[in-house]
């Protein structure tokens, strides 16, 4: 196994963690949590090209799981 393979399997996995982190702060529900464990690429473009994510709140929203 290459170490690119495997860096790119720790972003991604990264991302995907984020996403779901994304959505519990915006939705607080399980079943859309779940949902968008299933899909998280697409509802991640979603959030960043709907402005959810723009001045600051990327990385506010990691920061507000560890207050």
């Amino acid at each position: 196994m290459s170490n690119t393979k495997r860096d790119s399997g720790i972003a991604y996995m990264l991302l995907g963690i984020y996403s779901l982190m994304v959505s519990w702060y915006f939705n607080h529900s399980i079943i859309l949590l779940i949902i968008c464990y299933i899909f998280w690429p697409i509802y991640l473009l979603y959030e960043v090209l709907s402005g959810h994510l723009s001045h600051g709140m990327w990385k506010e929203i990691p920061l507000s799981y560890f207050k």
